[in-house]
């Protein structure tokens, strides 16, 4: 799908010609003297379209423009969550109406959030997972322009956002596989692949070379399953050499069984989405390519499945990490924080400006903050800051919970210097308290993803997160240097 952005009001969207044109109507709308601006005021008069959004009208072959469709959605104040679920509301209204060709024109002077909003809106309404389908039926969608009278403004905003669209998509597409079509070799194949653009090198690390590094954690996850486990390393040169880079780590359970430590049978199936934080880093390496700014990237993504065998690793087992530390492993179900410790102690050798790990991390942050905003720890008051920030603008929202120290004292135990897991109270912030035990040598920031990076029930499926917020971020960074 191709987005394009035009400067153009009401008058000149009335003679595009498209399969819809969708006008975002904000409540203080005065209605001029062209047609379409006529017919806007005389439908919000009669009370057939309200402000609120969430309710679009719409008509079939109106006289008064070229479209075939012509949608009207109000969007209150225009804020962008006004304006994304009108545009959601919209798209779906018509999405089956053999849509190829879409304007959505801004019925006044738009706000740079309000157009992130309803770029993102319009992929995420229209956007189809096909892969493995015997007969697929794929995005209609083709071409959406964007129209707005002070385009020229909102130029910088749309080009991110439309880049953003981009990794948001290639996260959903690897996380949406089925967990045999998205296996620790197959995501590494596809980082390799981005490597095919300029400023990204990819390396991948098997078993021998792990075990060389003493990644003993992650290995010891990775031993149930016959699925090798793969460590990939992806660099984004976007400045100097001597520039520190900020390092991705990204949880890459292709899935979890929970081990010996079981999952329960309902909804296991949506366990392959356990390496959504993985997905989230090649979503942003994919938006780097697109986007060029001036900031170093490392992408780490520790990547094998979680299985119950002969061989697989046995509550109560000890096992030595990369740093050295050891950890008694009394849930093999609290898999996550194995292989993203190793990871975190492996960022070391990049002498980092700031690490962020996300992982779709602990079921307790889905209880604690639900699918609306995903759990951010940090132990940088300035990093954390930024990501809190970044999540507003790109409308990829977090909430900043506590690392207090005596959060950690469920962690101890007599048989190893820390546990696994802490108790269920409090089992976010425990998480991070054991990976924080491997973070002492750079800043550091923990994205607990396990509630937003994909959606249950009738619309099961990947949402791409935070791959928005993350990409904010390094923009912010780039610019700020």
């Amino acid at each position: 799908m191709n987005f394009e952005l035009d400067s153009m009001g009401l008058v000149a969207a009335s003679d595009a010609k498209c399969d819809v044109l969708l006008v975002l109507v904000p409540q203080s709308f005065q209605a001029a003297k062209d047609d379409l601006s006529e017919l806007v005021g005389q439908v919000l008069k009669s009370g057939d379209l309200e402000s609120k959004p969430g309710k679009p009208l719409t008509l079939y072959r109106p006289t008064q423009v070229h479209a075939i469709r012509l949608v009207l959605a109000g969007i209150g104040d225009g804020a962008a969550r006004q304006v994304r679920t009108a545009v959601l509301a919209a798209v779906a209204s018509v999405k089956s109406a053999g849509l190829k060709r879409m304007v959505v024109c801004f019925a006044g002077p738009a706000k740079e959030d309000a157009v992130r909003a309803a770029v993102l809106a319009v992929a995420d309404a229209s956007y189809a997972f096909t892969y493995g389908m015997s007969k697929p039926e794929g995005r209609t969608l083709q071409k959406v322009s964007i129209a707005a009278t002070n385009a020229s403004e909102l130029r910088a905003t749309f080009e991110c956002t439309v880049a953003t669209v981009k990794g948001v998509e290639m996260a959903k597409e690897w996380a949406n596989r089925a967990a045999n079509h998205a296996t620790p070799t197959l995501l590494a194949e596809a980082a390799k692949e981005l490597a095919k653009h300029a400023k990204i090198q990819c390396e991948v690390l098997g078993p021998k070379d792990v075990a060389k590094l003493g990644m003993g954690a992650f290995m010891a996850v990775a031993q149930g399953s016959e699925q090798p486990l793969r460590f990939v390393v992806l660099r984004y040169a976007g400045t100097a050499k001597s520039v520190a880079p900020i390092v991705l780590v990204g949880k890459g359970i292709t899935f979890d069984s929970g081990g010996i430590s079981i999952k329960p049978a309902p909804e296991m199936d949506e366990m392959k989405f356990d390496m959504s934080g993985a997905a989230s880093v090649i979503g942003v390496f994919r938006a780097l390519a697109l986007l060029k700014p001036t900031v170093n990237v490392v992408g780490l993504i520790p990547a094998c499945e979680n299985l119950l065998s002969g061989r697989a690793v046995k509550p109560g087992d000890v096992v030595t990490s990369m740093s050295g530390q050891t950890i008694e492993i009394l849930n093999t179900d609290a898999e996550g924080r194995l292989v993203l410790c190793d990871a975190l102690t492996y960022a070391e050798r990049f002498k980092p400006s700031a690490v962020i790990d996300i992982a779709t991390l602990t079921g307790a942050c889905v209880v604690a903050l639900g699918g609306v905003r995903s759990g951010l720890f940090a132990s940088d008051e300035e990093l954390g800051a930024e990501l809190l920030a970044a999540g507003e603008t790109s409308q990829d929202i977090c909430w900043r919970m506590p690392l207090d120290e005596e959060y950690a004292e469920g962690l101890k135990t007599n048989f190893a210097d820390v546990a696994n897991v802490g108790g269920r109270a409090g089992g976010a912030i425990t998480a991070a308290k054991f990976l924080q035990r491997f973070t002492e040598r750079f800043s550091w920031a923990h994205l607990d993803i396990a509630g937003t990076a994909w959606k249950s029930g009738g619309q099961k499926g990947a949402t791409g997160r935070p791959v928005g917020l993350l990409l904010e971020f390094l923009l912010k960074r780039a610019h700020s240097k």
